[in-house]
């Protein structure tokens, strides 16, 4: 089967190509470099044709709130129309736990993402994961001010890329939901609980501070914004075996 990856180069999309690949489908990583870009159109129809599943895993390179909005925008209006052309049977993208529940400009931008696969007439599957566990670190650095760091007090289930991938790749050889799936890592704790810990883990000096106020990339959190609140699929990469395994990779 041929299977499309737009973003097929980036940390999950790498994994879930090495995945496919092994299980012998016939795998094309997309990106700008290999001259596809769905923000532009580039290189779409050439891509698509003969391609019964594409995984939509790209991601904008700036985060600011007009500049993502704009990018996934811009490749749903061309990647999607092209996968109808194509007669693609299966659109599997990758989106966030949350995103309908905490207000911050990329989460706005993810979710006309969605509306836009929704609206598109391909039959999809979204797949909805919690945060990774390999951007701890640029959280952390978010919510410092010199060597306190400030965070919510809300739960939190940081899942690991490797499981992430998993999860898309068998998704995608599975029929379209037509609807939202999620992922999560295997263990749930409060978001400071967790910054803490991984800084703990890291050698790192600085003091985590459990502030009800602070903020999640701008937006405000409750309780429960940014775990699953319903039937989720769990991942078996421990956030200790996370750490073990970045370490011994280091």
């Amino acid at each position: 089967m041929k299977i499309v990856v737009i973003g097929g180069t980036g940390l999950i999309g790498s994994k879930v190509v090495a995945i496919l690949r092994q299980r012998g489908h016939d795998l094309l990583a997309a990106s700008p470099r290999s001259g596809v870009d769905a923000t532009t159109g580039k290189g779409l129809k050439e891509a698509l044709a003969g391609a019964q599943v594409v995984i939509d895993l790209a991601n904008s390179p700036s985060f600011e709130d007009s500049a993502v909005l704009n990018f996934f925008e811009s490749s749903g209006r061309n990647l999607l129309p092209a996968e109808t052309e194509a007669g693609v049977q299966h659109h599997v993208a990758l989106s966030i736990v949350g995103i309908d529940r905490t207000d911050n400009g990329y989460f706005r931008a993810k979710l006309t993402q969605e509306k836009l696969i929704e609206a598109s007439g391909v039959p999809y599957t979204i797949i909805r994961a919690t945060q990774l566990m390999e951007f701890l670190g640029a959280i952390a650095d978010s919510n410092a001010n010199g060597n306190v760091i400030r965070m919510p007090s809300c739960l939190f289930q940081p899942i690991a890329s490797d499981d992430v991938a998993a999860a898309v790749a068998e998704t995608a050889l599975e029929p379209p939901r037509n609807g939202v799936v999620e992922v999560a890592g295997p263990e749930r704790a409060s978001f400071n609980e967790i910054i803490a810990r991984y800084l703990k883990a890291i050698d790192d000096p600085r003091e985590v501070v459990r502030d009800p106020e602070a903020r999640y990339f701008g937006g405000r959190v409750d309780d429960a914004s940014l775990v699953p609140l319903g039937e989720a699929r769990l991942g078996l990469v421990s956030m200790d075996e996370w750490l073990r395994r970045s370490r011994a990779a280091a």
